[in-house]
């Protein structure tokens, strides 16, 4: 079984542990894969957490840095420094090959220990400015929900069909930070699909109740952070229009069905999603034909239209814009 270890640190907030072990250390046995093994670990055996509780763990460091995913949910002060010993375990996790993560401030503690240096890397948008004022080879990126570093790799292989010139599926970039607390369960649920495909991973959204894939980033969350009751309308269109992937929609169909004027579904649906309606039915489409990629074997022309896009080459492009790699690419890389 993959290992994966959580960093239990003084003053945390549950929460983030609470997502990694609901997502990686409930058994699955219903999956019919073989699940993840998790530890929680600590640097001393007593941590104690925000609340008043204290939770104790047999594991430490060394069990944090011998994982295969190692995550860290937060730092306790993003202005303070990481212990030399965290920073080692770290940097000997990262050089074997280990995935690190981190979730909400835990960018910090990968970024003292310089493993997000020249890479792209997500945090809370609260933090943004201090993570790149305190680590300036970082390249902060405020906007996104999480970061991939494998999809930064294959953003410079877009349009190659194969991996085969590197033989298996090239182990590399191997870093992954998410934005705030919740973002943290987005880049989870984004882990499982990497490492057991699309309808595990949607297996385990729905178990959580949560969607397998959210779009528009966490700008969105700074200035309208909860949708408007009214906007009930605008919700049963795009559950309308999610049922009807296939069909002909438009901006204008779909406010009619809301029974609003176009002008104001646009600005009702920015308010309650954070993009567009174009935006948000693409993304829908492409997410809908991952499960067919991985599974079928249908061609890519069949896919294209079996979730709603006018041709393959319309397909292709919005593929690569929104998943960094062609459609071919992903089926061979994420197939079996």
């Amino acid at each position: 079984m993959p290992t994966v270890s959580v960093l239990a640190y003084p003053g945390m907030s549950v929460f983030e542990l609470g997502i990694v072990t609901e997502v990686f250390g409930l058994p699955r046995p219903e999956l019919d894969v073989d699940w993840y093994r998790l530890t929680v670990c600590a640097e001393r055996g007593a941590v104690p957490v925000i609340g008043g509780a204290v939770l104790n763990s047999a594991f430490g460091l060394d069990d944090l840095a011998a994982a295969d995913t190692v995550i860290i949910p937060g730092v306790a002060d993003v202005r303070g420094h990481c212990s030399p010993g965290l920073l080692d375990a770290l940097r000997q996790a990262h050089k074997r090959g280990a995935r690190l993560v981190s979730i909400c401030s835990g960018a910090f503690a990968l970024a003292e220990a310089g493993l997000l240096d020249g890479r792209r890397a997500a945090t809370h948008w609260r933090y943004a400015e201090l993570l790149a004022a305190r680590f300036p080879e970082v390249m902060v990126d405020a906007d996104v929900l999480y970061v991939d570093e494998d999809d930064e790799v294959l953003d410079n292989r877009v349009g190659q069909e194969s991996f085969s010139d590197l033989g298996e599926r090239p182990v590399v970039g191997r870093v992954l930070t998410s934005a705030g607390s919740a973002a943290g369960l987005d880049l989870c649920v984004h882990i499982v699909r990497r490492d057991f495909g699309a309808a595990v991973a949607n297996a385990i959204a729905r178990r959580l109740v949560v969607p397998p894939h959210r779009e528009g980033g966490q700008a969105q969350f700074i200035e309208s952070p909860v949708a408007a009751p009214e906007d009930d309308a605008v919700t049963a269109s795009m559950a309308w229009a999610m049922a009807n992937l296939t069909e002909p929609i438009t901006v204008a169909g779909l406010a009619s069905r809301a029974h609003l004027s176009t002008r104001s579904y646009l600005r009702r649906f920015k308010d309650s999603s954070g993009t567009s309606p174009i935006r948000w039915l693409i993304a829908q489409r492409v997410q809908a034909s991952l499960p067919l990629l991985e599974t079928s074997d249908l061609a890519v022309a069949e896919i294209a239209a079996a979730v709603g896009f006018d041709s393959p080459v319309t397909y292709r492009h919005h593929f690569t814009r929104s998943l960094r790699t062609s459609p071919s690419a992903y089926r061979k890389a994420f197939r079996g």
